[in-house]
């Protein structure tokens, strides 16, 4: 079998505008090509910041609009879920942790952007991280391809979280993207008055995004039908 193409042109020849020409295009039904078909993969963004105006939210955002067609980044927020307590996390679950475990798991990825707290992962987040991996053995987190992005306005760049949460990361079993690293230090002349990325750092976030597309291409787990 066969699959077939048809485009539709106009033939200019001769400065003169004649008959559409319809180019056949044909390949084996079996090829995989991408005139037929790209998969969009989604990813699972959780930001470390809970504030209104936080830095890191703007990065998730940008880099949400700097993606390649191949990626469709949505933002999780984890702001409303409860502590952690196994207590409650029997048969009948927070709704609020159900609907965030059922989320992380449709997604084909997950991206952290954090800030640092006291050298380390924010607590908002390390709440999220231990909500979406359990019930033990259940882990929301597990086997998907991943990456991390630390922002501060220091000069450090947030290096502590962006570590201590790596340290997490491989115990989850997250395939975690290890170049390009992302410790953005000075994060706050990153956007200009009207929230615009500014143009010195767009190249890197697009050299970052990009990098996380093939990473998250080589290593997304097969969909299960």
């Amino acid at each position: 079998m066969r699959a077939v193409l048809a485009r539709r042109g106009i033939d200019q020849s001769n400065g003169r505008l004649n008959a559409a020409v319809v180019v056949y295009l044909i390949f084996p039904i079996n090829q995989r090509t991408d005139i037929f078909m790209s998969h969009v993969h989604t990813i699972a963004v959780l930001v470390g910041s809970l504030r209104k105006d936080s830095i890191n939210r703007k990065i998730a955002l940008a880099l949400a609009e700097l993606a390649p067609a191949s990626l469709k980044l949505n933002i999780v927020e984890i702001g409303d879920l409860p502590l952690y307590n196994e207590d409650i996390d029997g048969a009948s679950p927070p709704p609020a942790y159900s609907a965030f475990r059922e989320q992380l798991g449709a997604a084909d990825g997950v991206l952290f952007v954090t800030p640092e707290y006291n050298r380390s992962v924010p607590g908002a987040l390390k709440n999220a991280i231990d909500v979406g991996s359990r019930p033990y053995g259940k882990s929301a987190f597990s086997g998907k391809p991943g990456a991390v992005i630390s922002a501060s306005p220091g000069a450090v760049g947030g290096f502590g979280a962006n570590h201590h949460l790596r340290q997490s990361l491989v115990f989850l079993d997250v395939l975690c993207l290890q170049q390009p690293e992302a410790y953005l230090g000075g994060a706050g002349s990153f956007f200009d008055e009207a929230g615009a990325l500014s143009d010195k750092t767009r190249p890197f976030l697009e050299k970052f995004i990009n990098a996380f597309a093939s990473w998250v291409e080589k290593n997304v787990q097969p969909s299960v039908s």
